[in-house]
């Protein structure tokens, strides 16, 4: 029949097509381009939720699919460092549709940082490992200060340093608190006598962003930036909002407000902030006969002008005043009994002033100088042992910046500190102990740098610096520095950095365990300068998949101290203050994971392994292993958001996990645990946006009600030791009364005694 009738056949086969298109569904195509602020995006990915559908777009942002089933669907673009898209199609049979889209920038991918260079650049071309934090990933877990807020950044966490003040420091991968160099818009304000309270009172409102550096700094920020750098950045003038107003209270009584404004002319432009706290409630639940929490009134105030200026030169000046008055200690103490032996409490009078900012030079090139100034005066007692103090310090910059071309960024600059600093304590007398004279310390540290990044190609960015400066009293001091990054691909990022750091120690400014508690302080020598050798290999990814993000942040971390100052509580009546015969080592593994799928549910968590100790010449001159006291082995952190109604209503669950840290004990006989037991802080919020300028919230601190053991503060009941009997050469002795041989102690503390509370608070935004 086929060889017969081929014209019959033909006819047949195109009926039989016909008839099979007739039956199946019109097939419909999409293309379009993709970018951002006019430039393509490469790798964007493309899907159709639902179906099996998906691509990537080109080199030039461009994108397609085809053989799609007309209908109504669901389209989501997605890219590292970009907001995910969510739009709805409607696919025409037999039809090609073009749709283009723009993406915004991602905030916590694609954010500018200046911390690790001194310059703006975006965070993921940055040589330098740095971790953003801005106000709303703090508004999680509100507090009122920056100190607390910290606790949900893994790898660093705020200590608790005594069971009665409550002061405290911040350490970075096991690392104490002097050694995180603390900064404002650049500018190193924090240090010496203000590290134990200077993060307390800097308004939340007027911070833009955290950023954190986890790893050497030293030669652009100074020798003391070893174990790491946090950069409190302020908001600028011109884009903050005319109002914000944040208000909360707790069930413990304690009342936090920060309010910020801003105003704008032709030629400048400022912002101002308030932040008041008040805790006014003595609480002890516990039942040891102390507050569990400080006491404090603390206000704040900071104000920022900027300047217009031609060829958007940059200008700023700030300043801002601290006052606070804190106590804690037995609850029926009060100001009458400041100083005497009759009611125990420890009672600091803050008071500071701070001035900073910088002024771009009229040149063509651009060379910027930046300042700071602070004064900080210190009125305290501890039980009877007064801490009067006073520091000023003062700070000048210059910088230059000079681009080479294509492959080479210079950085060069010259800076000069002096600190002025005096107490009532043996660090600022004569060595004559017959006729002690008061000698205020002063230090002029000059100094100069030089940074060029390298950019060999487009994967490859070698980042060197050289810093030398010359300390007045010990000399000159070097720190190298060394930063590689390798990006194989736009998903993948190595970066190597490299340094040395040299840190001149204050006791009394530094540890506050020197002056609390009934325990003398003695310095068996001249206590010479620390000095460290570090390094970080830090591997960041992203990976897409389908409508889902996934962000992932390691890093390898080692640091070796020679000539280290550790505080030796072997004698239950003695700190003892003597440079390291040996060395002392912080290692560790961090680790961080962000999950950011299209839907409600977020999810950011992190988890630090870290090995922490020292190795000591015994009696013999053999090197013996020992841990550092109050450093965890392992802790983790984890924030979890979901949009129960999208743009109204926001559930947030955060929170913390510590292993066992080593706690100091005062004899072997101290009935204390050793080591403390794993602990969670949790927390629990839920935000409601009443509009777009309001928003109530709500919720639950320390949800599982954790506190430290009630017998953490050892004889309570007698605070001044007049009840225990001492042998000739000093030590406690045991008695019926004192079985144990102790003495008043309260710095066997690794985290707060406040409890559960219940928070509410109100949020007002003016934009």
């Amino acid at each position: 029949m086929t060889e017969k009738n081929p014209v019959l056949l033909t006819v047949l086969s195109a009926f039989l097509l016909l008839w099979s298109v007739s039956l199946a569904p019109a097939q419909s195509a999409l293309k379009g381009y993709i970018s951002s602020n006019n430039q393509p995006i490469i790798q964007a990915t493309i899907v159709l939720e639902g179906t099996s559908f998906g691509t990537a777009t080109d080199e030039e942002g461009r994108y397609s699919l085809s053989n799609i089933q007309e209908g109504k669907y669901k389209l989501t673009i997605a890219s590292i460092g970009y907001v995910t898209l969510h739009k709805t199609v409607v696919l025409e049979p037999n039809t090609v549709h073009t749709f283009d889209f723009v993406l915004a920038e991602e905030s916590f991918h694609n954010e500018v940082v200046v911390t690790g260079s001194l310059e703006e650049v975006s965070r993921l071309k940055s040589p330098v490992p740095v971790e953003i934090y801005t106000p709303a990933y703090f508004k999680k877990n509100p507090t009122p200060s920056v100190f607390e807020s910290l606790q949900l950044v893994n790898g660093v966490r705020p200590q608790s340093n005594c069971n009665i003040c409550n002061t405290g420091d911040i350490h970075i991968n096991g690392l104490e608190g002097p050694y995180t160099m603390i900064t404002i818009d650049g500018m190193p304000i924090v240090s010496g006598l203000s590290t134990v309270y200077g993060l307390n009172g800097i308004p939340n409102s007027l911070i833009e962003r955290m950023e954190v550096v986890k790893g050497p700094a030293s030669t652009l920020y100074g020798s003391e930036a070893v174990g790491g750098l946090i950069n409190v950045i302020t908001k600028n003038a011109d884009n903050a909002p005319k109002l914000s107003l944040d208000l909360f209270s707790t069930s413990w009584g304690e009342v936090n407000s920060d309010v910020g404004a801003t105003w704008k002319g032709k030629k400048t432009a400022a912002l101002i902030g308030i932040n008041h706290f008040n805790y006014s409630f003595p609480m002890d639940k516990n039942g040891d006969g102390f507050t569990d929490l400080t006491l404090s009134k603390r206000t704040s105030v900071f104000n920022k002008w900027q300047l217009k200026r031609p060829y958007n030169r940059s200008a700023s000046i700030a300043a801002r005043y601290v006052y606070e008055d804190r106590w804690g200690g037995q609850t029926n103490w009060d100001k009458q009994f400041r100083g005497t032996d009759s009611v125990y409490g420890e009672s600091i009078y803050t008071n500071r002033i701070e001035l900073m900012g910088n002024y771009q030079l009229p040149v063509s090139e651009k060379i910027i100088f930046s300042f700071s100034g602070s004064i900080h005066d210190q009125d305290s007692y501890y039980g009877t042992t007064p801490y009067l103090a006073n520091q000023k310090i003062g700070f000048g910059q210059l910088v230059w910046y000079k681009d080479l071309g294509l492959r080479h960024k210079l950085l060069t600059g010259a800076a000069l500190r002096y600190t002025w600093y005096d107490d009532n304590t043996p660090a600022t007398q004569s060595a004559n102990s017959l006729l002690p004279e008061n000698k205020p310390s002063k230090i002029v540290l000059p100094g100069f740098f030089i940074q060029d990044e390298f950019r060999w190609n487009e994967k490859s960015t070698l980042l060197g610096g050289l810093r030398y400066d010359y300390n007045s009293i010990h000399g000159s001091i070097l720190t190298p520095r060394l930063n590689y990054m390798y990006k194989p691909n736009a998903t993948n990022t190595f970066r190597l950095s490299m340094g040395t750091g040299y840190r001149v120690a204050n006791v009394f400014t530094e540890d506050h365990a020197a002056l609390t508690g009934a325990r003398d302080v003695v310095f068996t020598e001249e206590l010479k300068p620390e000095k460290s050798v570090n390094a970080n290999l830090n591997y960041q990814t992203f990976i897409p998949i389908k409508s889902t993000l996934i962000g992932i942040d390691a890093s390898l971390f080692y640091t070796h101290f020679s000539n280290k100052i550790i505080p030796d509580y072997s004698d239950p009546n003695k700190i003892i203050y003597q440079n390291l015969k040996g060395y002392s080592v912080s290692r560790g593994f961090t680790f961080n994971l962000d999950i950011m799928p299209a839907s409600r549910f977020k999810l950011r968590a992190g988890a630090t392994i870290m090995d922490v100790y020292r190795m000591e010449e015994d009696a013999e001159g053999a090197l013996t292993r020992k841990e550092q006291l109050l450093t965890e082995k392992y802790t983790g952190t984890w924030v979890v958001s979901y949009a129960v109604i999208k743009d109204k209503l926001t559930l947030d669950y955060t929170g913390n996990l510590y292993g066992p840290m080593k706690l100091p004990l005062l004899s072997a006989s101290d009935p204390r645990a050793e080591y403390s037991p794993w602990f969670s802080i949790q927390n629990i919020q839920v935000t409601y946006k009443i509009k777009k300028q309001f928003e109530v919230y709500g919720g639950v601190k320390n949800l599982l009600n954790y506190t430290p053991p009630k017998n953490s503060i050892a004889r309570a009941h007698d605070p001044f030791d007049k009840k225990v009997i001492f042998d000739s050469n000093g030590n406690a002795t045991a008695t019926p009364e004192n079985p144990y041989a102790l003495t008043f102690d309260p710095t066997y503390v690794y985290t707060s005694n406040q409890g559960i509370r219940l928070f509410l608070g109100l949020r007002y935004t003016l934009p």
